[in-house]
This record gives structure tokens, sequence and C-alpha cells, in this order.
């Protein structure tokens, strides 16, 4: 059983731990946390899961007083009833929480499935699976979800992208990316994610995956062409342990642009002539798009 604080529920299900705490005293019957010896708040699986279902309600319009009104049951059948459409991104994101703090493996694989044949896989990782993974991450970070829940939510949204990237033709007349995260660097959504946009846009690419030793970058590079380096880096670098990697790859690899994208790769400067960093989702698929467009020497 995992225990959230106030602050984790207010990144889960968006709303303000001001405004939780104004309705614990309003609607007393709508929720009513656990107490710590401290007296801090402390909310459990099923807690947070009646608040997310309330979340979800009140974003979509419903007023908490008359939300406060049903029981958790009620609650439950009015989201189920609930009209979802593609638009309505928020509710996929509460049900893949809720499956993925229980280990609902059926239901996980249900709503993944059922979201891709919905809007497909483009618009399901853009507006879903990097928003979902995004809060569990913050849980992660925080040790107030173990690791073995992120990385049960990330082996089936895993396999669906390699299933869907294995679909994709590969164009040997593009330009060569190597797509991989350094050594200590773990996270792998990411990288599929990126490998399967510069795929789908026309690149060729080499994936070597997370946790990848620098030496395995110039043995392949000295035997093979490649334009770019891709990687993305998440949390498993200090910050001057970054700053050192990245001054590295540039110099080691001059005649390769360095792409690097990832939260924290946020606070680098821009200092080496070959780096580029990409700030956003929307920054990586416009990157994919350009560099489809280029052909190999």
């Amino acid at each position: 059983m995992n225990h959230f604080t106030i602050k984790d529920i207010e990144n889960l299900c968006g709303i303000k731990a001001h405004t939780l705490r104004i309705w614990e005293q309003r609607y007393n019957k709508l929720f009513v946390p656990k107490r710590k010896q401290s007296q801090h708040r402390i909310y459990d699986n099923d807690d947070l899961k009646e608040l997310l279902r309330i979340s979800f309600l009140y974003h979509n319009g419903h007023k908490i007083s008359r939300i406060a009104e049903l029981n958790p049951e009620q609650i439950q059948q009015l989201v189920e009833t609930f009209s979802i459409t593609e638009d309505n991104h928020e509710v996929f994101i509460h049900q893949l929480i809720e499956a993925g703090v229980d280990f609902d493996e059926e239901k996980f694989e249900k709503i993944v499935n059922g979201l891709v044949l919905r809007v497909g896989l483009e618009k399901s990782i853009i507006n879903v699976f990097y928003p979902f993974l995004q809060r569990i991450g913050l849980l992660w970070m925080t040790n107030n979800l173990i690791p073995a829940q992120e990385h049960f939510a990330s082996h089936i949204i895993r396999k669906k992208i390699i299933l869907a990237t294995d679909g994709l033709e590969t164009n040997a007349a593009a330009s060569t990316v190597v797509v991989f995260a350094p050594l200590g660097e773990h996270h792998e959504i990411p990288l599929l994610t990126a490998n399967y946009f510069l795929k789908k846009y026309n690149s060729r690419t080499i994936y070597f995956g997370a946790n990848v030793p620098e030496d395995y970058l110039a043995y392949y590079l000295k035997y093979h062409p490649a334009s770019h380096l891709y990687a993305h880096i998440v949390t498993s670098l200090k910050r001057y342990e970054l700053e050192n990697y990245i001054f590295s790859l540039c110099e080691k690899f001059p005649d390769k642009q360095v792409v690097l994208s990832g939260p924290a790769c946020r606070c680098i400067e821009q200092k080496s002539k070959n780096l580029r960093i990409l700030f956003s989702m929307e920054e990586m698929i416009a990157f994919a798009k350009e560099t489809g467009s280029l052909t190999s020497a």
C-alpha cells in the first residue's frame, strides 16, 4: 500500500493543495485524509483513486458541491457514464494511474489498446502516455511510488511502441541517427518514442537503448557513418557531471550533431557548435521531421 502527500495528490490530480484543504473543511463527507502523528495529511491508494475520479468530474464541469453529495459508488458510476471523446485525455491518464498503482495488468492493457485504436499511437503518446509517465515519475523521484510500479506501467507502453516501430519501413538513403541514453540512465520510453518518430518521418536509426557507455558509441562510429547522436536524459547525472559528459561527446564527435532532450538538459547552456537541445515533445517531433528530409552523404 502506497502513501502520498498532499503535494503528490496535487501533482497527480491537477488540484491545488490549497483547494484540497478547503474542500476537506467545507465538504467533510467528500473525503477525509488520514493523519500522521505530526498531523500532516497522508493519502493511500484508495484515497488517490477516489480523488482522481473527483478531479475528473470537477475538471469536466461538475460543481464540487454536487459531487460532495454523492457516495463513492455514485461517483464511480458517473465517471463511467461520462462521454469520453478523442480530446478528453485526462480520463485516460487517470485510468492509467489507477491501474498502474494497483498493478492491474488486464485493465492497463485494455486502456492502452483501446486508446491506441481510438486515436492512434502518435496522439496516444503525446497526449496520454507521456503526461502519465511524467506524473508517476514525480512519485518515483520522491519515493512515493516504488520502481516496480513504474516499470510495470512502462513495460506495457514499451511493448506497444516497439511493435509500432517494427512496422515502419527503413529508408536506406536517409541520414542515420544513433539513439541512446548514457551510462546510468535507465528511462527507455522517451528513447523509444524518439526512435519511433525519427523512423516515422524517414530517418534511419541505430537504436542502442539505455545505459550505454560512451566507448560503445565510439566503437560503432569508427566503422559506421551517422549524422546525429540523440540522447534523452532524465535524472541520472548531476549537473557538473552532465556538463562534462556533453562537452566530451561534442569534442569526441565534432562531425556529428549531438542532440539532447529530457528534464536534466534544460539547464545546460548550448556552448558547443554541434550541440542542440530540445525542450519539448513538439520540438522533438519537429526535429524528427527536419532530419527525415536529409539524405546520407
